[in-house]
């Protein structure tokens, strides 16, 4: 087995997340000498034994001072089989935020749970956040297990519960401690009814659907390379699928077509490119192509969603509610357009929403396609990323429907499709002079 796997840690606080993470670094020889002398040191006014392996990965004074983790940590280790990045995120509700974004780049993601306790609210929202954000491997890591003395019954019940949770995700339990090391790395003797991997052989097994070239081509235009009247590129990272010179392509939301004339890269041209690659593309027609367009080819079999109104679930981050009557700069992939939401929601809610974009967006949908399947939603007053939603599908656009905008609907709607405050006191002034005429 070769190739990067990404993992991110999920569960309640006092869980055991942090300590499994210290634990498996430790035990692979993953860190270095002077690391384990500092948690070494660090581990003396404590009372998790000789080594506090926490402290492996809360770094944070707060985390230290409190237990807890706060920030989302990344490490990075590899064994001879294959190389990991690790998230370890914080379990406590008010950090909720934190692990969304520790989850949304993760292919496996590894839950916790206290044997004592059994699965709590916060494990079921993380699960489903997880889940949410297209991750549909999982490591129910059932720890703490040397506190209940092993029982097989205990496990059991656990691992019931998750049949429910995540029906369907491919669950891989494991019954654990991490403290004691137990069915970390190697099979552990006090579970001889357990006969599945331990935590490290998963990992090192486990196969992830990372296809990203069998994909559906999703190109959006990050800048328009114009050096010279003899060269127009459109340059940008492609999101999903590939592409070759000669074929036909489609521009949204605009619906024009051309062919790939070349394909440019600082190494020199190529016959044709992938996902994840950035590229400069050049085409056979000078089109109206500008930043914030979708270049998709003309072939492919699930073409893209166009519209301003689609349903979507979003994690709210802000500190501060969503509030239904404000606009939001919603960016999503290249483009960045105001927006509004149809509902309130809370500090760390998820919720299925709607989405009213000002200008129409080309997208799909988060199971279809991650790239163009996400989007942001950002605070125009502190410029703070309030939420992160996943598309779930597209909604009729109102007048499409044959719903008959009132005048104050005309209004609002004036406002909105502006780009900026001035912009919006303009068209609002446009709309009533157009009315009172």
């Amino acid at each position: 087995m070769s190739g990067l796997l990404r993992i991110c840690t999920a569960g309640s606080v006092d869980d055991g997340k942090s300590t499994l993470i210290g634990r498996l670094l430790y035990d692979s020889r993953a860190v270095y000498e002077d690391q384990v002398h500092s948690v070494q040191k660090a581990s003396k006014n404590r009372t998790a034994g000789p080594i506090d392996f926490s402290l492996f990965t809360d770094g944070l004074k707060a985390e230290r001072e409190q237990g807890i983790t706060i920030d989302v940590a990344y490490r990075y280790f590899a064994t001879a089989r294959r190389k990991f990045i690790l998230a370890d995120t914080p379990g406590h509700e008010q950090y909720t935020r934190n692990m969304a974004t520790g989850a949304s780049t993760a292919d496996v993601a590894i839950l916790l749970v206290d044997a004592r306790n059994g699965v709590r609210t916060q494990t079921r929202r993380h699960a489903r956040i997880a889940s949410l954000l297209g991750i549909t491997e999982f490591a129910l890591a059932v720890n703490k297990m040397d506190l209940v003395g092993f029982d097989r019954q205990v496990y059991d019940d656990i691992v019931d519960d998750f049949e429910e949770i995540l029906p369907n995700a491919h669950v891989h339990a494991i019954p654990m401690s991490a403290l004691e090391g137990d069915n970390v790395i190697t099979r552990s003797d006090r579970t001889p009814w357990f006969d599945g991997q331990s935590l490290l052989q998963y990992l090192e097994a486990v196969e992830v659907d990372r296809k990203l070239v069998e994909k559906p081509f999703r190109f959006p235009v990050q800048l328009v390379v114009r050096p010279n009247q003899d060269f127009r590129g459109y340059s940008g990272q492609i999101a999903s699928g590939a592409v070759s010179v000669g074929d036909r392509i489609t521009v949204w939301p605009s619906g024009r077509t051309a062919n790939v004339k070349r394909i440019v890269t600082w190494d020199g041209d190529l016959t044709s490119a992938h996902a994840p690659m950035s590229v400069t593309v050049v085409l056979d027609d000078e089109i109206d192509i500008s930043r914030g367009d979708t270049i998709v080819r003309a072939v492919d079999d699930l073409p893209p969603l166009v519209g301003k109104r689609f349903e979507a679930d979003v994690v709210w981050m802000d500190e501060k509610p969503l509030d239904p009557s404000r606009l939001y700069l919603l960016k999503h992939s290249t483009r960045v357009v105001t927006a509004e939401v149809n509902r309130p929601l809370a500090l760390n809610q998820i919720e299925t929403v709607a989405v009213s974009a000002s200008r129409p967006l080309v997208f799909d949908r988060y199971r279809n396609v991650r790239g163009t399947g996400a989007f942001i939603l950002i605070d125009p007053a502190t410029n703070f990323t309030a939420g992160a939603g996943m598309i779930v599908n597209e909604l009729r656009d109102e007048q499409a429907s044959g719903h008959q905008l009132n005048v104050a609907e005309r209004i609002a709607q004036a406002a909105r499709q502006a780009s900026s405050d001035a912009d919006a006191a303009i068209a609002v002034q446009k709309a009533l002079e157009e009315l009172l005429k």
